[in-house]
Formats: C-alpha cells, sequence, structure tokens
C-alpha cells in the first residue's frame, strides 16, 4: 500500500500542471554524492509550481554488492528508494537558496562497510532539508545541501552480509541523516 501510495505521489508530480509564464519551469538532477556511497544512482524531477516553491520527485536505486566472492569483505549499500516532495525558493525557483520537505520510502539492504553487521528492511518517513543551487550557465546548476528524515523501521540485522544469522530483528522509529546533495542539474 505504502509503494503504491509513493508511486502515485510520483506519478502525479510528472503530470502536474505548472503554471504559464515561467521561462524555465522543470528540471532534471543527479547527484554525484550518491555515486560515491557504493554506486547508488539517482535521478531527480522538479517542477516549479509558483515564484517560490517548486514540487519534486526523485528515485535512488543499488543493486550492486561489491567482493560478493569473499564474505570477510563484502560490502553493500542496495537500495530502493522513492520520495515525493516541495521546495520553498527565498528568491526565485532553481536558483540560489532552498528549503524542502519531502515523504519517502526506502528498502534497504546494507552492511559490510564499518562492521561485519548487515541490516534489512523498510523505512517510511518524512525528510527535511536545505542547500543552495549555483546557476553555472543558462541551463546547467550545481546544487549543495543536506537533509536529514525520521519515521518508522521495519528491519533485520544479521551477524554478516553472507552468513545470514539473525542478530535482531523489530520495528522502531528512526532519525539520521537523509542525504548530502552535490548535484548537477539540467533546467528546461
Amino acid at each position: 500500500m505504502k509503494r503504491t501510495a509513493i508511486a502515485g505521489l510520483f506519478w502525479a508530480m510528472m503530470i502536474f500542471p505548472s503554471p504559464k509564464g515561467l521561462a524555465q519551469d522543470s528540471a532534471i538532477s543527479t547527484n554525484i554524492a550518491d555515486y560515491a556511497m557504493l554506486g547508488t544512482m539517482n535521478m531527480s524531477y522538479s517542477r516549479s509550481a509558483a515564484r517560490h516553491w517548486s514540487l519534486e520527485a526523485g528515485a535512488k536505486y543499488n543493486p550492486f554488492s561489491f567482493n560478493s566472492g569473499d564474505a570477510e569483505k563484502q560490502m553493500q549499500n542496495r537500495q530502493v528508494l522513492v520520495s515525493t516532495g516541495l521546495r520553498y525558493w527565498p528568491w526565485h525557483v532553481f536558483s540560489g537558496w532552498w528549503f524542502s520537505a519531502k515523504v519517502q520510502f526506502q528498502e534497504y539492504n546494507q552492511g559490510g562497510v564499518l562492521s561485519r553487521e548487515t541490516s534489512e528492511g523498510d523505512r517510511f518517513g518524512g525528510a527535511l532539508g536545505a542547500g543552495y543551487t549555483y546557476m553555472l550557465r543558462k541551463h546547467l546548476n550545481l546544487e549543495f545541501g543536506i537533509g536529514m528524515w525520521a519515521g518508522y523501521d521495519s528491519y533485520s540485522t544479521y551477524d554478516c552480509p553472507v552468513c545470514g544469522i539473525t542478530i535482531d530483528s523489530g520495528k522502531k522509529f528512526f532519525l539520521m541523516p537523509n542525504e548530502l546533495v552535490m548535484a548537477l542539474t539540467y533546467v528546461f
């Protein structure tokens, strides 16, 4: 049910009509910092709703495991994440400072990076963020930002990425960093 609701919001964002008269009312972006997190591919679509507001829908996907032949060295940050939300721009849409709020769902399997423990599960919650967008050219922007998110996590924790020995499982509230943004944005 959660996935269906988020998917519906995502597609509603794609067809949401923007106000007439705005020269550049849509943007697509990719967060370069996410690629450094073991190859997490990502894409975001934004559409202006007013002079100071934009609507946003995004997705992240990482199917990769590294060193999967050696249980002692295996690392993974596998995930599927979808989000939808809005941004407030004090000056103009797609330029200057911004503040964001969004809801997101993440299915994840992470471990082997800082410790041998691996956790997997589903997270659903809300995120807040802030940042700055620097206009490089007429259609190209560079964004910097940071965010936090909180919500509900249904998880299982394992002793190592391969062994499958369950240490803990349950449901809990979480508060954690959402993302570090260093994105290239094409505005059209």
